[in-house]
């Protein structure tokens, strides 16, 4: 990717803004995310479970340790209708707005899972919700769809991935949206905690061009902060329209690797992606 899209002004500091742990369905604690991060020469981190701001003083601690700066991040699972559009918010608090939001967002995570479990179950897949929440390495963190997918896995001979693909993705048969955020929402809590919202891979974003142009100009006109034009996935072709989207609706830019695990696709650091100066500020990093 060539230099001009990865350069910002002032204060120049390579950052993955999108990583996830253990605290999610991350594969790694924090202190190893950190560890990694440092390795691979990320001077700027943030952690962002799913669905959760569990674990902060950890992940701090472990940046520190590392000597890796640190901003506190989550990712809200959102969808709008049956598409997913995830957001990432920064420099929240865990105040009443945000408890709020998380113990709804969990009670009905709980009833989301226990649908899907038992369309698997009608499926023939014999996994239990009992064996999904074991998965949970923080146990008071919400139930994700994967802590369900490796439950599954481990009574099927399937693979996690392969589960959620045929299974419990959009529009698969064990699929379910009860309780699912819209972007909005995501966009209103992120707010009302004091924090910044950015929407998360928009690359991703099933949709078709036109649709999902609108849906981002949608969100931009809401109140969204951000877009995260630097992705793991996203070609360089993307990169530069979401650049230059962010430039039509003065968006801010951020960036990430989404890293749940390092594997052939996706490594801390990866894309290289240096924040501006705007952003810098708006996350608080001096």
């Amino acid at each position: 990717m060539k230099e001009r899209h990865l350069a910002g002004a002032g204060l120049r500091l390579r950052a993955d803004l999108h990583t996830h742990s253990t605290y999610s369905d991350g594969f790694y604690d924090p202190d190893e995310v950190c560890r990694r991060a440092k390795a691979n020469g990320v001077e700027l981190l943030s952690i962002t479970d799913h669905d959760t701001l569990n674990g902060e003083e950890e992940k701090r601690a472990a940046a520190e340790k590392y000597g890796v700066r640190y901003v506190t991040g989550w990712e809200i699972s959102a969808y709008s209708g049956t598409c997913k559009v995830h957001v990432t918010g920064y420099n929240c608090r865990r105040d009443g707005a945000y408890t709020a939001f998380m113990e709804e967002r969990k009670a009905l995570g709980f009833e989301r899972a226990k649908d899907s479990i038992a369309k698997l179950n009608a499926l023939g897949i014999a996994v239990t919700f009992e064996a999904a929440m074991a998965r949970r390495a923080d146990p008071s963190s919400p139930l994700h769809t994967m802590h369900i997918a490796g439950a599954a896995a481990d009574v099927s001979g399937m693979t996690a991935g392969d589960i959620y693909k045929e299974y419990l993705a959009p529009g698969k048969p064990a699929h379910s949206a009860i309780g699912r955020p819209s972007p909005e929402e995501a966009i209103d809590c992120i707010h009302a905690s004091g924090g910044i919202a950015s929407v998360a891979h928009p690359g991703r974003i099933d949709l078709p061009f036109a649709e999902r142009e609108e849906l981002l100009l949608r969100l931009a006109a809401y109140g969204a902060d951000g877009i995260e034009a630097f992705y793991t996935t996203h070609t360089e072709r993307e990169t530069e329209y979401f650049e230059a989207l962010a430039r039509r609706t003065g968006l801010l830019v951020t960036g990430g690797s989404d890293t749940h695990i390092e594997d052939g696709t996706h490594s801390i650091g990866s894309p290289a992606f240096y924040p501006s100066e705007a952003l810098l500020a708006a996350i608080g990093v001096k």
